[in-house]
């Protein structure tokens, strides 16, 4: 179908979940663009600051003002999905929230808000049909 998809996952937040963005963001190109394949990108170095935050923000935010639909994978707490998951909600678009629930209690601001799709996983096979459905892709 080939939709812009904006993935949120933690960056400065903490990075012990980025090999699992990095199979989700794989398994989401197969067929449709991720708008932000970085956040799986295992080397990304989460403690870079000062001038560049500014291009990051206007960069993320225009990047969302593309997005077709946000994935967000929430397990580890940050700032910056909370935000980003915010802004898409001002903007109308759809977002679905994915978190280990044997490891994390979501915010009451992100459970308790009927806007976002929220869904409970333990193994990444889980999310795979989850993907599928959200993304209009048919199982052959």
């Amino acid at each position: 179908m080939n939709r812009n998809v904006y993935f949120a996952g933690s960056i400065r937040g903490g990075r012990a979940d980025a090999a699992l963005y990095q199979k989700i963001i794989a398994y989401i190109q197969k067929t449709d663009d991720v708008l932000t394949e970085h956040v799986g990108n295992l080397s990304l170095n989460a403690h870079e600051q000062g001038r560049r935050d500014q291009l990051i923000y206007e960069q993320d935010t225009g990047w969302l003002r593309r997005a077709d639909v946000v994935i967000a994978e929430c397990t580890c707490p940050s700032l910056g999905v909370g935000y980003e998951l915010a802004y898409a909600e001002r903007f109308g678009i759809p977002c679905h929230i994915f978190y280990r629930h044997s490891q994390t209690d979501l915010s009451a601001m992100l459970t308790g808000d009927t806007y976002f799709h929220i869904h409970p996983y333990e193994k990444l096979e889980e999310i795979l049909p989850l993907l599928d459905e959200i993304l209009g892709n048919r199982q052959a």
